[in-house]
C-alpha cells in the first residue's frame, strides 16, 4: 500500500487512540479534536507545496498552514505559520492540533500556543523525523484537516536480505551493568613460590646438572659438590653405627650371663647403658645427615664420602644460577633460585584517585593484548605505602598459570569491577553506531530498520544502559549493523544537522 492510500487509515487510527486517551483521563474538549481528525472532508496530498520558510505548506480554500521543524539553538519543535488568502494571519485566531504516529511508538498529540507570528508545539519532536501525522485546524468556526507523511533514517530490508547480510537481532531489556576501571600492570613471579637453594655445607662444585631457564622437578639434582665436612659426617655416622653394633653385642652377652647368674647385675646394667649411649650417638649422626638432605647409609664401602648433591626442593624453572664448576662455596651461598610459575601475580598500578575503588577480594580481568591473553582473578593484596617515585600503590592479582602462557615481564591491563547495577533497558555495545555526534541503534519494525538516537548511561565491556531512545521489548540490529548505516548513507536518509 502506498503512503497516500495509508493516510486515511492512519487518521482513523489516531482518532481512535485520542478518544481512548480522553476516556481514560476524563478530559474535556477532545471529542471536538477527534471529530476534526476523523472528518470526511477532502484532504490535501502530503508535500504538495513548499512554503516560503521551506516547510510543508497545507492549503485548503483560503487557509494555509506552513509546518516546519525548528531546531536552531533549541530542542526540535513544531512551528506553524498561518496564512489567510496568502497573507500572514494572527496565530491567536487559529486553533491547531497535530497527531503524530511513528514506527514502534504510541501516537503523540501536540498542542500549540501562539508566539510572535507563529504557533509553537508543547512537546519536542524527537529524532528521527520520520512519521505520519494529521493536522487538524479550526478557523472562524470551520474545521480543516490535512495528512502528511515524512520518512527519514529508514531502510527497507526483508528478512531474507537481513539474513544474507548476517544481521542478527536482539531485544532491548534489563541487564546487569558492571562498572569497571582499567589500570596498567605487569606480570611478576608469585613471591610465595620462589625458593633460594643453598648448599647447607661448604665445599667445591664438581659439576652443574641444571642451568638458568631450565625446568626442574622436585628432588632433581641441580649440582654436585665435594665437601670435607660431609665426609667427616659420614665417618662419624659409620663409626657410631659400628659402636652401636658392638655395644649391642656386649649387651646381649652380659644379659645372658646375668640371667644365668654367672656375672653380677652391675656388669649387665653397665652394658645396657653403653648400648643406649651408642644408639643415641648413631641417631644424632643420622640426623645431621638428614638435615643436609643426605640419606644415612651403613654400606658406603667404595663410595665417595665427600660427594654431596644439591637437589631442587620444588618443581619449577631455574631463574638464577649463581655457581660455577670448580668454585668453593660456603654453606649459606645462594646457588640457585627456583620459581614455581603454576600461579603468577599481576602487579597492578593503582593511582591515588582510584585507591578508594580497589580492595582485597575484588574481581579483576587481566588482559595482555599484545599476546591475545585474558584471564580472570581477584585482588589478594593492596600495598599500604605508595611508591616514592611513581606515587602509586600496587594491587596484586593472583592468576592461575598451569598452561604457563603468562610470563613475568608482560605488560598488561587490569579491568577491575567497581560495582554491578541492574538497569531496566540496555543494548549491546556491538549494536551502537555513531551518526554525526549521536549514538544510535537501528530498531526493527516489520520490514524496516529505523534509526533510534540513544541517551546512554552506564556501560561495561558488553552492554550499555539506555536512558532514552529505546523501550524494553523493542528489537534492534546487533551484528553487522554498520551495513544498515552504510545503506542510510547511500540513500541520504539520515537526518542532516
Amino acid at each position: 500500500m502506498n503512503v497516500t492510500g495509508r493516510l486515511p487509515i492512519v487518521a482513523v487510527i489516531l482518532a481512535g487512540i485520542l478518544l481512548g486517551t480522553w476516556l481514560l483521563i476524563g478530559g474535556s474538549g477532545l471529542p471536538d479534536i477527534v471529530e476534526r481528525f476523523s472528518s470526511a472532508e477532502p484532504e490535501t496530498e502530503s508535500g504538495s507545496a513548499t512554503g516560503s520558510r521551506g516547510g510543508e505548506l497545507f492549503t485548503k480554500d483560503d487557509l494555509s498552514l506552513e509546518l516546519i521543524i525548528h531546531e536552531e539553538g533549541v530542542f526540535p519543535h513544531f512551528r506553524i505559520y498561518p496564512y489567510w488568502q496568502k497573507q500572514s494571519l494572527s496565530p491567536a485566531e487559529v486553533k491547531v492540533t497535530v497527531a503524530l504516529s511513528r514506527l514502534g511508538r504510541p501516537a503523540q498529540l501536540f498542542h500549540f500556543r501562539p508566539e510572535s507570528d507563529y504557533l509553537i508545539s508543547d512537546q519536542e519532536v524527537e529524532e528521527p523525523h520520520s512519521f505520519e501525522l494529521v493536522v487538524a485546524a479550526e478557523y472562524q468556526g470551520k474545521a480543516y484537516r490535512w495528512n502528511h507523511s515524512q520518512v527519514e533514517a529508514r531502510v527497507e530490508m526483508s528478512d531474507t536480505m537481513m539474513q544474507s547480510s548476517d544481521i542478527e537481532l536482539a531485544t532491548a531489556g534489563p541487564a546487569v551493568i558492571r562498572s569497571e576501571i582499567t589500570l596498567p600492570g605487569e606480570i611478576i613471579f608469585n613471591e610465595h613460590n620462589i625458593v633460594h637453594v643453598v648448599p647447607r655445607l661448604p665445599g667445591m662444585v664438581v659439576s652443574i646438572k641444571r642451568h638458568h631457564g631450565q625446568r626442574v622437578k622436585k628432588g632433581e639434582v641441580l649440582a654436585v659438590m665435594e665437601s670435607a665436612m660431609l665426609a667427616d659426617l659420614h665417618s662419624q655416622y659409620l663409626l657410631a653405627r659400628r659402636r652401636q653394633t658392638l655395644a649391642q653385642t656386649i649387651y646381649d652377652r652380659e644379659e645372658q650371663l646375668w640371667r644365668e647368674k654367672i656375672t653380677a647385675r652391675q656388669d649387665y646394667l653397665t652394658a645396657r647403658q653403653q648400648r643406649e649411649e651408642a644408639s643415641i650417638t648413631t641417631q644424632l649422626a643420622a640426623e645431621r645427615l638428614l638435615a643436609l638432605g643426605v640419606q644415612p647409609k651403613s654400606d658406603l664401602s667404595g663410595k665417595n664420602l665427600a660427594r654431596y648433591e644439591i637437589r631442587s626442593p620444588i618443581s619449577g624453572i631455574v631463574i638464577d644460577e649463581a655457581i660455577v664448576t670448580g668454585e668453593v662455596v660456603k654453606e649459606d651461598k645462594t646457588a640457585f633460585i627456583i620459581a614455581d610459575i603454576s600461579t603468577i601475580w599481576a602487579a597492578v598500578r593503582v593511582f591515588p584517585g582510584n585507591l578508594h575503588q580497589v580492595h582485597v577480594g575484588q574481581r579483576a580481568v587481566i588482559r595482555a593484548n599484545a599476546y591475545d591473553l585474558t584471564r580472570e582473578g581477584e585482588v589478594t593484596y593492596v600495598t599500604t605505602l605508595l611508591d616514592e617515585q611513581t606515587r602509586t600503590a600496587v594491587a596484586r592479582v593472583q592468576l592461575d598459570n598451569q598452561d604457563e602462557r603468562w610470563r613475568p615481564g608482560m605488560f598488561v591491563k587490569a579491568d577491575l569491577q567497581t560495582e554491578a547495577a541492574e538497569v531496566p533497558v540496555a543494548v549491546s555495545l556491538e549494536a551502537i553506531q555513531t551518526i554525526g555526534d549521536q549514538s544510535v541503534v537501528f530498531g526493527r519494525y516489520g520490514d524496516y530498520f529505523e534509526m533510534r538516537p540513544l541517551k546512554l548511561g552506564r556501560s561495561d565491556n558488553r552492554m550499555a544502559e539506555v536512558i532514552e531512545g529505546l523501550f524494553a521489548g523493542e528489537r534492534y540490529a546487533v551484528s553487522n549493523s554498520f551495513i544498515i548505516k552504510s545503506e542510510l548513507g547511500k540513500a541520504g536518509a539520515a537526518h542532516d544537522h
